[in-house]
C-alpha cells in the first residue's frame, strides 16, 4: 500500500519535533506490513470511522485513514499529552 505525499502542517510538525527520519523508516514498514509489531498499529475509537494510528517512536504517534487503497497521514501527536 502506498502513502499520500504529507500535508504542509504534518511536515512541519515532524520537522519541528525532528522526527522526519523515525517517521520514514516507520511509514516503510507499515507500506510493506501494516501489522508490523513495532508499528503497534491500532484502530482509534470509535471504530466504525476506521481511522488508525502507528507508533513513530515510544512518545510519538502517527494518525492516519485509508482511502482508495493508500494511506494518508492526518495528523502526528505527542501520545502523552
Amino acid at each position: 500500500m502506498k502513502a499520500r505525499p504529507l500535508n504542509l502542517e504534518v511536515l512541519k510538525y515532524l520537522r519541528k519535533h525532528n522526527l522526519e527520519k523515525k517517521f520514514n523508516r516507520q511509514l516503510l514498514i507499515l507500506q510493506n506490513n501494516p501489522r508490523h509489531p513495532s508499528l503497534h498499529t491500532e484502530v482509534l475509537e470509535p471504530k466504525s470511522r476506521k481511522i488508525y494510528s502507528f507508533r513513530v517512536d515510544i512518545k510519538y504517534r502517527a494518525i492516519f485513514v485509508v482511502r482508495s487503497g493508500a494511506i494518508e497521514i492526518i495528523d502526528i501527536n505527542d501520545h502523552y499529552k
